[in-house]
This record gives C-alpha cells, structure tokens and sequence, in this order.
C-alpha cells in the first residue's frame, strides 16, 4: 500500500441507479470527469461525507470500465441514510483501494468458475463476472446463482436479465426465499438450490452473502464433494480502517485489510471461528 492510496480524494456522483428497496448503486467519478484510480476485483474503496463518517465499500464496477467506478450501497446506517439521500452532482471524499482482490490473473484463470451469491453479497461478485465476461478468452464456464428474499431485493436485476442471461457460456439460476405474485422461477433459499443444481465438481466457486447463507451453502458444496480450496468468499465487511490500525478486523493472526478481504476457506480454516 502507498501513499497515494490513503490521500481522499474528491469524487463526484454522476448517476444514482435504484436497484432495490434499500440498494442504490452510484456511479462516481474524479473532479476531472476521470476514474478516480484502477483497482483488482474484489477491492475495496473508502467513501466519506465529511462531518458525517466514512466506511468501506467494494468497488462493484469491473476494472475493464475505464471511465467511472460504481458502488452499490444498502441503507443500514447514518452514513448509509445521508449517500442515500445524495443528488447527482454531489461530491464525496473516496480513497483506495484497499484489500488483494480476487486472483483474477493466477489461480481464476482458465477455470470454469461458480458464483454463488445472497442479498448484497452479489455486489463484490459483479465486480468479477463482469471482468471474467470481458476476458472471456481467460476464462472457461460461467455459472451465477445468486438468490434474494424477494424479486425487488435482487440486485442489478435487469443487468442479470438484459446482459448475464443473454452471453453465450454463462448460466444464470435466480431463487427468492418465498413465492410471490409474478415470480415464475425458482423458490427457496440459495444452499438448498445449490445442492439441487449440483454443479460440477471441477468449477471454482466465489461465494458472498449473509454469514449464515455462507455457513450452510459451505456444508452443502462439501456434500457434493467440493473441497475448501475450491472456494472463494470475501469478508470486506469486517474491515474498518483498511491499513491494519484500528484492530476491527483482526482474527486470530490475520487482518482482514491486510491479509484479505478475499480468503480461501481452508485459509480461514486456520483462524478462530469468529465469522
């Protein structure tokens, strides 16, 4: 990490996309009309309204977008409340990025690749499926489950319909917890559905969502004889200053800002059960 990495600098909100309820996705740029710096998928960035706070967010954009970065927010919070209530045209302080990333150029690369996603947890993800469908070349299968507990709180909904659904070699299976008027797809909760899909074993899976859909949707990939070095997730939400400082983030002997926030699960095997 350098200097350059800590310095906030000043961004502006070009677009504000309501994906759901309480998921709004803002498009920012530099003061310059420019992306504000690049970033490996996965990163993370630090977004600030000064006299408010500041927290950390995954960059949702891919790196192949060269002219802005976008994050998508959920509304929990004071922070979260204010970026909600922002205008385009706004300003915000924005730093980073922070974190490794996903291995994207090493250990991702010609694998037939699983993505398994829950609520907001599809928001770091998008960051790599769109960087996987850029660099299809790279890359071999694609296959995207990703559930919600409504049809209105899956995010980047018409993204998934218009675009995912609609590129050759990439499977796209969409569940809600509960049966709903106008929902004809799949019902029921994602580590369910994943068993019943039962993907093929050679695939490598990047998992993110509620702490709970991770724990059993894990369980259930060991049933189907999937091993925890097979298996990818990131735990961004744990990180709070980004450089190792505050502490928030510590398990065991890692810091999930440092050494993380994406982790291999036989990596997380090694720490204490704290997640």
């Amino acid at each position: 990490m350098n200097e350059e990495t800590l310095i906030p600098k000043l961004g502006v909100v070009t677009d504000i996309r309501i994906d759901t309820p309480d998921v709004k996705t803002f498009r920012v740029v530099g003061l310059d009309g420019k992306k504000v710096f690049e970033h490996i998928p996965g990163q993370c960035a630090m977004l600030s309204i000064p006299g408010v706070g500041e927290a950390m967010f995954s960059i949702t954009s891919s790196p192949t977008n060269r002219e802005f970065m976008e994050f998508s927010i959920k509304k929990c919070g004071c922070l979260t409340d204010w970026l909600h209530a922002m205008d385009v045209g706004q300003q915000i302080t924005i730093r980073g990025p922070y974190g490794n990333g996903f291995p994207v150029e090493t250990d991702l690369k010609g694998k037939d690749l699983l993505f398994i996603a829950g609520g907001i947890g599809l928001a770091p993800l998008r960051s790599v499926i769109n960087y996987v469908r850029d660099n299809r070349a790279n890359y071999g299968s694609i296959q995207i489950i990703y559930g919600s507990r409504s049809k209105e709180d899956l995010v980047d909904y018409q993204e998934i319909l218009q675009e995912w659904m609609t590129d050759e070699g990439v499977e796209v299976n969409l569940t809600i917890d509960r049966e709903q008027e106008g929902w004809d797809g799949h019902v029921g909760f994602v580590p369910n559905f994943v068993k019943e899909l039962n993907p093929d074993l050679k695939k490598t899976v990047l998992m993110c969502g509620p702490p709970i859909m991770i724990k059993f949707t894990l369980a259930g990939l060991k049933e189907l004889g999937f091993s925890e070095t097979q298996v990818y997730t990131t735990m961004e939400l744990r990180m709070k200053c980004g450089v190792g400082k505050c502490g928030r983030c510590n398990i065991g002997s890692k810091y999930v800002c440092k050494d993380g926030p994406v982790f291999r699960f036989d990596q997380l095997d090694e720490l204490p059960n704290e997640y």
